[in-house]
């Protein structure tokens, strides 16, 4: 069941979910990396059993939290009619996680005024908060729900990931001794393959600088023009961060710590501003979905 937030509910899970993420930063752990090192969880993205689509932006950290919370292996959720839909329940006394859904909409009164004033439409702002549950949480659902996905092989990754390179159409360079995007010519370069340990390191750190290449005008137009060890600096990078663990996920790669070195201005952003978490998970699923190509939606 979905709920719009009021004024002072929409503050509680703004400062709810920034202060987890401190808590996670303040003790070094970041939390688009940690699921991951619990070695429960079932390297993916989030999404919903019944629909398929994905779940984006802060819902991904809320729901791999979870996960590594619960101890859950899925990264499939229901609601919980969505659950009975398909034959099965939830778990008497389980406990369901909150997710939240951002849109905009235009009141039938603002319509009827801007067209009487010959004026452009406002719109308004609104966030509803609903209940999921894991297919772990789940009894009786049926068994294509319920399979464990099959891993793919570091082939078949390696494949898909050099396509997302070559669908992203960037200018990417191989060459150098540094990873970097530079903004003004607008390029990707990235050192040589054999200079890293293992060939997902290589991905992982294209899909890092991959991200930033997002962020250009002609694309999602980010800021960044920060300087190095500024609050705007850090945004960019906590924002390529994520997008580099989002496209990794989705491709059942492993994401890692980068820059960790990063951690300390993260946490003078967030605490200054305990939205700050929403929009650069939100920036990053933009940013995944532009590299994936498959135009992801939110889960509902």
């Amino acid at each position: 069941m979905h709920r719009t937030l009021t004024t002072e509910d929409r503050v509680s899970l703004y400062a709810g979910v920034t202060q987890k993420v401190i808590s996670e930063l303040e003790v070094g752990r970041l939390p688009w990396v940690q699921p991951w090192n619990a070695g429960e969880a079932i390297c993916d993205l989030p999404h919903n059993a019944g629909t398929l689509r994905h779940y984006s932006g802060i819902n991904v950290l809320i729901l791999w939290h979870a996960c590594t919370e619960a101890g859950w292996q899925s990264q499939r959720w229901l609601t919980y009619r969505q659950a009975l839909a398909l034959g099965g329940h939830v778990r008497r006394g389980e406990q369901g996680t909150s997710v939240c859904y951002a849109d905009k909409f235009v009141p039938r009164d603002e319509q009827t005024r801007a067209s009487q004033e010959g004026d452009e439409a406002r719109t308004f702002a609104f966030l509803k908060r609903f209940t999921v549950f894991n297919i772990d949480q789940c009894e009786n659902l049926p068994e294509h729900v319920t399979a464990l996905p099959e891993r793919p092989s570091k082939h078949a990754i390696y494949v898909e990931a050099e396509e997302i390179i070559v669908n992203s159409r960037a200018d990417f360079r191989v060459g150098g001794s540094k990873a970097y995007y530079a903004p003004g010519p607008d390029y990707v370069q990235v050192p040589e393959q054999a200079a890293f340990h293992h060939p997902l390191d290589w991905y992982r750190t294209v899909f890092h600088e991959l991200g930033h290449w997002t962020g250009h005008a002609s694309r999602l137009n980010r800021e960044q023009r920060g300087t190095f060890g500024g609050p705007d600096y850090a945004r960019e990078e906590l924002v390529a961060e994520m997008a580099s663990a989002f496209v990794c996920a989705a491709l059942r790669i492993q994401p890692v710590v980068r820059h960790s070195d990063y951690i300390g201005a993260w946490l003078d952003v967030l605490k200054g501003d305990e939205r700050a978490i929403f929009r650069a998970a939100s920036q990053a699923s933009k940013a995944a979905d532009i590299l994936l190509g498959k135009g992801r939606g939110e889960a509902s």
